[in-house]
């Protein structure tokens, strides 16, 4: 850890601290305020759990939407930390992790590989309700967070940046003015993995607003050796911060102010070569290894991000509504480099490669979001809401390609394609439940979006077009816009059952090619994509709620999908709409706690994602499976807790995942293929260890599984990169 790091995170600490201290000292003689009321839960045995899926708080069992939630207490005891860790506990989300600081998220088989200055993702990922447009910039840490929501399907209505396959929002824990709050948390695991956490949260004004300090610290050293320069990759050193203020200056204005920022420093990520592709002659120049654990790369690489995040939310309540303003500002610094074959040019080494293939990315964005809803007051007979929403993205971004292969060209080239793109999109929306008895309501909801986008391409740095014929430099736009809607009913027999039917419609803008070959290709745009979902769902409490059970069955019309082709001829990589595809499937949540003490998490997803239309350089695909899209996915989360002598628990938890087979590629080919996998996760738990301490001692991945989280065939080889190891540690938290 650098010197900056070291006394950003003392400060953090440091004002934590301070401000504890001052807050006990102005307590110490008063009683301890009343926490903040809560909504209550229905059955005390299984208490409710809110979300904002519809831009509103609700109970879970309430929304009729398809949701997996990770409450506050999962994400702790589960470890879940970043955006990987969401993705594999969650069934019919699936993503492709390399690198993985860009991770390529698909939900119920809509996903993008597009990662483009004006490419869009099919999957968004929202912060406190803001939209993180770029992959890149997909860096929050998951401490001190509220909850995380997972939202499938089309969210084409009340989400900005209308999302075409589904959501992630997670949800930060807000300053509370009702009382002083304040936790810490160290961690020691193998790989010499050291991680630090905190917050503080300190009411002011008689308890009309809070200040909340949270900061985290992250590192672990490689989890894979490079024999070659004898030095680890795929190592962490995370920084994490945020800082928000809340006050409620008058019982109708509530005003909440946030800013967040993320350092992000690793080398870069180990491939290997896996395989030969014996259609290729220079084949026969790689050295294979596909040992996960070894690499031999000529370059660690590096992967190096900075993002900041200013957000501002403030609300008024009205006669009649609730005005909110929500506004935003994000920075991203991003820098990748990686060797992408795992070898080296030295005949004596076991990773000697005869063909050495490097590069990585440079980009730098901003985004800047404003959006006004008005909506009506909690308690009205008619839920509604109508807005406008504003999104603005500029990206400067640099994409580079080195190749050095005496078959191909004596002297090692480079090739830098300059993009820089920005985007203006523009929305208006609105949407209401209206009830049409005590028991039955009916939904609806529009939203228009206009996206404009200009972009300027050029490969004229390059020693020669390596993945094309010709240089060029060229500026171009367009425009797309579209309709969406969403539109349903709820029936409530009664309030431990929901039983609900919705068409829902989402868009996902055109762009413009990321590495073109030609000048043509450059100019021209690449159409949106959409899909329209029909879903029946039912959500159920029963045995005095002691027993959850949810149930989805959905029907995706998926429309002109933006799909990622090789020219076979030139290597070159190009985003084109491939048709049309039908993904149909059932999902299944089953919480139950059949005994005091025992928790059992259940949950399942068939998706069957296959194309109607698509032909690729060529070849008729139609019938083919979507690409990284299992069709099986099960979770399974047992736990077990027994009060001991003097006030002490004592919990056993686990985590089973199984994942059926993915096709990495849409020719559904060999070797593009993941085998079926099994992961295996477990804690022990102990709490009320002296005076507000406990100890989780957590193992990750226990049957160190390794699977290819992503893989290509290029230029004559089978290249992949491997899921980390077994990995496991001991965590000492202290709560106020």
């Amino acid at each position: 850890m650098n010197g900056r790091s070291t006394r950003f995170l003392l400060g953090v600490a440091t004002g934590a601290l301070v401000c504890a201290n001052a807050a006990h000292a102005q307590d110490s003689d008063a009683a301890a305020p009343e926490p903040m009321p809560r909504a209550e839960a229905t059955n005390p045995e299984q208490p409710m759990i809110v979300v904002t899926a519809q831009r509103r708080d609700q109970d879970l069992q309430d929304v009729p939407v398809t949701v997996t939630v990770f409450g506050a207490e999962e994400i702790a005891n589960a470890r879940i930390q970043a955006v990987d860790d969401v993705v594999t506990r969650t069934v019919g989300l699936s993503f492709d992790a390399f690198p993985s600081a860009q991770p390529r998220l698909f939900i119920r088989g809509i996903g993008s590989s597009d990662r483009g200055a004006a490419g869009d993702p099919s999957a968004g990922v929202f912060l406190d309700d803001i939209y993180l447009g770029r992959p890149a910039g997909i860096a929050f840490d998951a401490f001190d967070i509220e909850r995380i929501e997972v939202l499938k399907g089309p969210q084409g209505t009340l989400f900005g940046r209308n999302v075409v396959g589904g959501a992630i929002n997670v949800i930060t824990r807000k300053p509370d003015p009702a009382g002083f709050d304040a936790s810490a948390e160290a961690t020691y695991g193998n790989y010499d993995r050291f991680d630090t956490a905190a917050f503080v949260n300190v009411p002011f004004a008689q308890n009309t607003g809070a200040i909340r300090v949270s900061g985290a610290y992250r590192s672990h050293h490689g989890y894979v050796r490079n024999a070659f320069l004898d030095e680890d990759v795929s190592d962490q050193e995370t920084l994490s911060g945020r800082v928000q203020f809340y006050a409620e200056p008058t019982p109708e204005l509530r005003m909440h102010f946030t800013i967040d920022g993320t350092r992000d420093r690793a080398t870069g990520p180990a491939n290997h070569v896996v395989g030969r592709d014996t259609s290729d002659p220079i084949s026969a120049l790689y050295s294979i290894n596909a040992d996960p654990d070894l690499t031999y790369g000529s370059d660690v690489g590096y992967q190096n991000r900075d993002t900041i995040g200013v957000r501002a939310e403030i609300s008024y309540d009205l006669p009649f509504a609730r005005a909110i303003f929500l506004g935003s500002y994000r920075d991203l610094d991003y820098g990748l480099r990686y060797d992408f074959d795992g070898g080296n040019s030295n005949p004596d080494s076991p990773g000697f490669n005869g063909v050495n293939i490097g590069g990585g990315q440079d980009e730098k964005a901003e985004s800047s979001s404003q959006e006004v809803r008005l909506a009506s007051l909690p308690g009205s007979a008619v839920d509604w809401v109508i807005g406008f929403y504003h999104y603005n993205q500029q990206v400067r971004r640099d994409d580079i390609f080195i190749l050095d292969a005496a078959p191909v060209a004596p002297i090692p080239l480079t090739e830098i394609y300059d993009q820089n793109s920005s985007l203006d999109s523009v929305a208006v929306f609105g949407d209401a439940t209206v009830p049409i008895t005590d028991r039955l309501s009916v939904i609806g909801g529009l939203r228009y979006t206009r996206d404009d986008k200009s972009y300027h391409v050029a490969n004229t740095r390059s020693d020669v077009p390596l993945r094309g014929s010709e240089f060029f430099d060229v500026a171009t736009s367009a425009d797309f816009d579209a309709l969406t809607y969403r539109a349903g009913v709820n029936f409530q027999p009664n309030a431990d059952h929901l039983f609900y039917a919705m068409v829902s419609r989402g868009f996902k803008s055109g762009g413009f090619q990321e590495t073109p070959e030609t000048a043509v290709d450059a100019a021209t745009a690449y159409e949106p994509e959409t899909a329209t979902q029909y879903e029946i769902g039912q959500k159920s409490t029963l045995i005095d709620g002691r027993l959850i059970w949810n149930n989805t069955l959905f029907y995706l019309d998926y429309e002109d999908l933006q799909t990622r082709q090789v020219d076979p001829e030139t290597g070159g990589i190009f985003t084109t709409n491939a048709g049309a595809a039908t993904i149909k499937g059932y999902e299944t949540q089953l919480l139950a706690r059949p005994f005091d003490g025992f928790d059992l998490s259940v949950a399942y997803a068939y998706t069957d994602a296959t194309f109607d239309e698509y032909v690729e350089n060529g070849v008729d695909l139609a019938g083919n499976r979507i690409s990284r899209t299992p069709r099986h996915k099960v979770s399974v989360s047992p736990s077990y807790t027994h009060a001991l002598p003097g006030g002490v628990d004592l919990t056993l938890a686990a985590d089973y995942r199984y994942e059926s087979l993915i096709y990495d590629d849409n020719s559904n080919q060999p070797p593009e293929i993941r085998p079926a996998t099994h992961f295996v996760d477990a804690r022990v738990m102990i709490e009320g260890i002296a005076d507000h301490l406990s100890l989780s001692i957590w193992g990750k991945n226990l049957t160190d599984e390794r699977t290819r989280t992503w893989q290509a065939i290029f230029l004559g080889a089978h290249f992949a990169a491997f899921n980390p190891p077994r990995t496991y540690g001991a965590t000492l938290r202290w709560e106020y």
